[in-house]
């Protein structure tokens, strides 16, 4: 099946069949080649179970699989689904009877099964990683820790270097050194000869983190994420880092614990998913060793995996995706965001123009002293500001607000999101106090920091109040001591947006202490500013 030039909004499902879960992610594709995620399902199978005493996948775990690789096709296609891409990984490439089984998924459910190498679900993992990250140049290692296999990518924002897939898994190193029935503690000799076993088995990725120099870590899949949950809850973090991340400093002092426990036990460990607690031992020796033999002091967790691989090497296919993916990861997630809630581009274009060109020219006359980052930040709340008009035009300042702060901004943190999403809540109606701030949790410079940006954009609003467009430059300088001019030059007839600044005068007295005079230019001296 041929892809087409433009997604024309089509649905696509990807399902990831995996050797301990399968999991679903099902995308509407808009023309404008951003996506919205429509559902999001994982359940726990266990294909691999038993499977690495004989490679031979087990019948019960194969009805197992297939019956919930049929729910999840079904889910798919009532949610509209046109195309649906399957990929199978360790469980299915290694078992001596996947034809019996892919045969099997396609008589019964109709679900064509590619089954990638370890190599190509690296690849698939760094793209589904990498994507969501705003590392630029910097090399990184991303370690994806499955129920087979350990896949491991070294790569920038752009470009991977290396990868490899290594069969050191959470079901194959528990089946193999501690028994897949095992209820009671794992002995220390045991958690020693994994390790033993895994240090013997990546001596040539060692060598590869060392001739890159690696030393910053992602990992992905929910063995690693629910380490870092167990270890976030049993060894409160000191940090103000507010990003999900496992250290070797609290591994190490957790590994111990797990191993100490029986399986009942280690079941109401806090934080722990009961359904891993039998491989948990396992999942964090093959981590506890790549960190130590890395020299990895951190991992910083993402729950981005080999299906959103999957959606952005589709994705890639479309020559419009491929021109959005060479923009900067902030720029292209702001983007992403806008374009997904149907923004006028136009219009939000404009606005982020005219703020910039305010914040610049007051820079210059000393009316405040932010720099580069905040002005980044105000031109990513112009982009976003009236994304709330997606629910409702009334009190859209609001949903802007509640969207940008619940949505997934690849590339910002949570403060930066919080920061964002309150300059673009303030650009219209009641003006922006510490006082009501303060739920914010915010520190007083980013209060303060929002207050300013927002009354930017507030004026740059109004500036394009008739979204014509008529306003092409503005720029902020100094009429008399306690009074700034505001001077903006028009293509034509501005009346509408000269009174909605005044109308808004006292916002800018609010923000700066300082009188603002309004003037508007037309005619030739407009057009000639802009040439």
């Amino acid at each position: 099946m041929a892809t087409p030039l433009k997604p024309e909004g089509q649905v696509v499902a990807f399902i990831d069949i995996g050797t301990n879960a399968v999991r679903l992610l099902v995308v509407r594709i808009n023309p404008n080649f951003s996506y919205t995620v429509i559902s999001q399902e994982k359940e726990v199978v266990r294909l691999g179970e038993e499977e690495f005493k004989d490679n031979i996948l087990k019948p019960e775990a194969m009805e197992r699989t297939a019956h919930v690789c049929k729910k999840f096709a079904e889910l798919a296609r009532t949610y509209g689904a046109t195309r649906i891409i399957a990929a199978g990984t360790s469980a299915i490439r290694e078992a001596k009877n996947r034809d019996e089984f892919l045969r099997k998924l396609m008589n019964e459910i109709g679900l064509d099964v590619n089954v990638i190498s370890g190599i190509d679900e690296a690849r698939l993992i760094y793209l589904g990683v990498s994507n969501t990250l705003d590392i630029g140049d910097k090399k990184a290692i991303f370690i994806d820790l499955g129920g087979g296999s350990t896949e491991i990518a070294i790569g920038n924002q752009n470009r991977v270097y290396y990868v490899t897939s290594l069969k050191l898994g959470a079901i194959r190193l528990t089946t193999q050194f501690i028994g897949e029935n095992w209820v009671e503690p794992v002995p220390g000799r045991v958690y020693r000869r994994m390790k033993k076993h895994i240090i013997s088995n990546i001596h040539d990725v060692k060598a590869k983190v060392r001739r890159f120099g690696v030393r910053t870590a992602y990992g992905s899949s929910g063995t690693i994420i629910n380490l870092a949950e167990i270890a976030g809850e049993m060894f409160k973090k000191n940090d103000n880092d507010k990003a999900l991340c496992l250290t070797r400093k609290n591994l190490k002092k957790l590994t111990p614990i797990l191993c100490s426990l029986p399986l009942e036990e280690r079941k109401n460990l806090p934080g722990i998913n009961p359904y891993r607690a039998d491989l948990i031992v396992a999942g964090a020796a093959i981590l506890e060793t790549l960190m130590e033999e890395f020299g990895l002091g951190k991992i910083n967790v993402s729950n981005r995996d080999l299906k959103d691989g999957l959606l952005v090497d589709y994705l890639s296919l479309f020559e419009g995706f491929q021109q959005l993916q060479r923009a900067p990861v902030r720029n292209r997630s702001v983007l992403h965001l806008a374009r997904s809630c149907n923004s006028d581009e136009k219009h939000s274009e404009t606005v982020a123009n005219l703020s910039l060109q305010l914040f610049d020219s007051a820079r210059r006359i000393g009316l405040h002293d932010l720099g580069d980052y905040e002005r980044e930040l105000l031109r990513h709340s112009a982009s976003l500001h009236d994304i709330g008009d997606f629910l409702s035009f009334n009190d859209h300042h609001l949903h802007s607000h509640y969207i940008i702060s619940n949505s997934e901004l690849s590339g910002f943190d949570q403060e930066e999101k919080t920061i964002i999403a309150n300059i673009a809540r303030f650009h219209r109606k009641k003006l922006p106090t510490l006082k009501n701030l303060k739920p914010t949790g915010l520190d007083e410079k980013s209060k303060k920091t929002i207050i300013i940006l927002s009354t930017f954009l507030r004026l740059a609003e109004k500036l394009d109040r008739s979204h014509c467009g008529l306003v092409r430059k503005a720029e902020l300088t100094k009429s008399e001591e306690d009074q700034m001019l505001l001077t903006f030059f028009a293509e034509s007839d501005c009346s509408f947006e000269e009174w909605s600044i005044i109308q808004n005068k006292q916002a800018f007295y609010e923000a700066f202490k300082k009188e603002l005079k309004v003037c508007c230019i037309t005619t030739e001296l407009a057009q000639s500013s802009q040439n």
